[in-house]
């Protein structure tokens, strides 16, 4: 037969508290979702932290494919982060841009983007 332990010290009503400061549910709940919002939009981060282009923004919602060819012409040429030549820079991330949007991008506007890839190749002189 086992013995029951003898306790020596007093017992404490309340939880046990393990010298760790307690964090409020919201803000735990807070921190979950901040986390989750990066790890979802990764693509963002690389596009604006990355060594690629400083891009303007909106560029890509343009309307014109021969307006958003330019502007990444500009962007690439005036980039200072860039590793690779201009064209290289900004081809790669007009592709970057559409592979990342997948299924969500809309017909119309991936045939726009299809179309700038064109006219970047025309912008500098690549045809």
């Amino acid at each position: 037969m086992a013995h029951a332990r003898k306790r020596t010290h007093s017992r404490t009503n309340g939880p046990r508290t393990s010298g760790r400061r307690k964090t409020s549910t919201r803000s735990t709940i807070a921190r979950k979702s901040a986390k989750r919002a990066t790890l979802k939009r990764w693509s963002q981060r690389v596009t604006k932290e990355s060594d690629a282009l400083d891009l303007r923004q909106g560029v890509f919602k343009l309307t014109s494919p021969k307006k958003i060819a330019i502007s990444l012409k500009q962007s690439a040429e005036h980039s200072s982060r860039r590793k690779t030549g201009a064209y290289r820079s900004a081809l790669s991330m007009l592709t970057f841009y559409i592979n990342r949007a997948g299924k969500t991008l809309p017909r119309t506007q991936r045939a726009r983007l299809e179309t700038a890839k064109v006219e970047l190749k025309r912008a500098f002189g690549r045809e």
